[in-house]
């Protein structure tokens, strides 16, 4: 594998290696941007928490005001051109606005909505008609947005809408009819982009004026979290639409569909980051603070392990979201020199990185369903209550695996992308795969690891095999299977989870690597610790879910060399992960916070 300074394309990491110069960490955020989230921690903490209670009793009108309030502040327009109102920030300003939103509990939900996949499609996919007049006054608040897309019988199979598009005698309008469900911000919008079948085969997006005839909600639904945000039922009934607000291309819907979920899927991971770490938090303050056997029980093992756990799997999954993140506003910056959009470039960067972006909704929300669950039983009984944070906690953050796709959906997307790069040739992931076939054939190299004396000698080491322990399963998996893979879910899975604990896995050790060049070895011990501890576990999850596709299809002689070659590509040993925990668990608790 060569060792490149260049930033990767979309899924590169698995056949090259990355310099921690030449990645983007946490720790870099410069002042502006800083401000940026303080902007929105004030908001938060002076407007949106006192209120929750009330907005959680489905307050829309208060809804709404909190979104007026966060557009005469900006906090709804910094991904968008001034032209238009908006203040234009780079897309890493905006991932850490929308982890710092996240502390908003549901109203984070209905700004993220609107802000989302509300407004960019009309910013993307619109005409300058149609951006001129939409934009300002939802950068301004004094509209709001939302989006239409799932119905009763499509959800994942979004392409299968019957919501239906006929274009009136006249030519003038499209008459629209149909019925959304689980709209986010349903109750409160006046703007609606809506995707709907013209002439029942064509998918088509349109921007549809909550105020048309024939435009109705159902009630709000009952929801077991989130509660606070507006999400109720769409019907559209006769409405006459006209022509001009057609959204993009007939029968490119899809394109704005697919397209927006990319960066919906990293904003997510980003937003869920935020949650974990309150989350976080609330579970080191209560175990301080929570006496048993005549001490606090952050004293006991199991306490600590809980709480360094958390931390670890933060900490980790962070590094890969703003690794990932940083490439792609290095790809839009490209695009935009080579004469592309603000739009055009930003959903070029998204898509080169969709791979990365399935992944990273998955491990961002599946940390997240971590913390609160092992916050809720830190607190124990008082978990369980209403009266305590963790709770609400658990049930908010339970929605997180379903929506922008299902982590389902996007494990097995992340592998039908990669194999789609592969056959396109935009990837060349056959020459290493075949390296490594060669590899196995001869024997072990006894040269050693030759990585300097780094602190990450071993670890950078394991994570070079775990590709190949990907690169083997995977080529052999599809040799074997060929077309039939992509029926073969549970063997999907298994690949995916391989290919996310491996990007993890190396973003984290990057990220320690380059904390390291700037603040010391000596200052970095605790985050030595948790990237060590997570390359450790990672190779056992790795192992076991090779493994288990190997078994899934393989016999006989073949599926013991390939059992032998894992475990040629696993035998990282580790470290004395208890210890290491412990020692993680007491700068928590001595911090009284989640401090990384």
């Amino acid at each position: 594998m060569e060792l490149q300074q260049k930033i990767l394309g979309g899924a590169e990491f698995l056949v090259a290696e990355t310099l921690a110069e030449s990645v983007f960490i946490p720790e870099e955020f410069n002042e502006e941007q800083r401000m940026v989230a303080d902007m929105a921690k004030d908001f938060i903490e002076q407007k949106v928490r006192p209120v929750d209670a009330e907005l959680e009793k489905h307050n829309l009108d208060l809804l709404k005001k909190l979104l007026e309030e966060a557009g005469e502040l900006g906090l709804l327009g910094t991904a968008f051109p001034e032209e238009y109102g908006g203040s234009a920030q780079d897309f890493l300003t905006n991932m850490l606005l929308t982890e710092t939103m996240s502390y908003g509990l549901s109203f984070a939900l209905t700004h993220g909505a609107h802000t989302g996949i509300g407004m960019l499609p009309i910013l993307y996919f619109g005409n300058e008609e149609q951006k001129a007049k939409y934009l300002p006054k939802l950068i301004s608040g004094v509209k709001k947005a939302a989006y239409c897309l799932t119905e009763p019988g499509s959800g994942s199979d979004a392409l299968a809408a019957k919501t239906k598009a006929i274009l009136s005698d006249d030519g003038k309008h499209y008459i629209i009819n149909g019925q959304k469900m689980w709209i986010t911000n349903g109750g409160i919008a006046d703007v609606f982009v809506v995707f709907a079948q013209i002439d029942g085969d064509k998918f088509t997006g349109f921007i549809v004026e909550a105020a048309l005839d024939g435009v109705s909600r159902g009630a709000e639904e009952r929801k077991l979290g989130i509660k606070g945000s507006s999400t109720c039922q769409i019907f559209f009934e006769n409405v006459k639409v006209p022509v001009e607000n057609v959204l993009g291309q007939i029968g490119k819907g899809h394109r704005i569909a697919f397209n927006i979920l990319n960066i919906g899927r990293i904003k997510l991971g980003a937003g869920a980051l935020g949650g974990a770490k309150m989350a976080a938090g609330f579970s080191i303050k209560y175990a301080n603070e929570r006496q048993q056997f005549k001490q606090s029980i952050s004293n006991f093992g199991a306490i600590k392990h809980k709480l360094a756990e958390q931390a670890i799997r933060i900490y980790s999954v962070e590094a890969a979201v703003y690794r990932a993140s940083d490439n792609i506003q290095e790809k839009e910056d490209q695009l935009l020199s080579e004469g592309k959009s603000h739009g055009e470039a930003l959903l070029g960067a998204a898509e080169e990185y969709a791979v990365e972006c399935a992944l990273l909704k998955v491990a961002g929300s599946e940390v997240l369903d971590y913390v609160v669950d092992e916050g809720l039983q830190i607190y124990g009984g008082m978990g369980y209550s209403e009266e305590a944070p963790m709770a609400r906690a658990y049930r908010d953050a339970r929605i997180n695996r379903i929506f922008e796709g299902t982590n389902e959906i996007n494990r097995m997307l992340s592998i039908d992308m990669l194999m789609k790069r592969a056959m396109k040739g935009t990837l060349d992931i056959m020459t290493p795969a075949m390296a490594v076939q060669q590899e196995l054939m001869s024997p072990p190299s006894a040269n050693g690891h030759g990585a300097n004396g780094s602190v990450f000698t071993d670890e950078k080491h394991a994570v070079k095999d775990l590709k190949k322990a990907f690169l083997m399963t995977a080529g052999a998996t599809v040799q074997k299977l060929m077309q039939a893979l992509k029926d073969e879910q549970e063997i999907l899975m298994y690949l995916s989870d391989m290919m996310m604990d491996i990007y993890v896995a190396e973003s984290v050790i990057l990220r320690v690597e380059k904390l390291i060049s700037l603040r010391g070895q000596e200052a970095c011990a605790a985050q030595i610790d948790i990237a060590k501890v997570f390359v450790g576990d990672a190779n056992e999850r790795i192992a076991l879910n090779a493994r288990n596709c190997i078994r899934s299809w393989a016999e006989g002689d073949e599926k013991m060399l390939l059992i032998k070659g894992l475990r040629r590509f696993t035998k990282y040993e580790g470290i004395n992960a208890k210890a290491a925990r412990r020692r993680i668990a007491q700068v928590l608790i001595d911090a009284d916070e989640y401090c990384f």
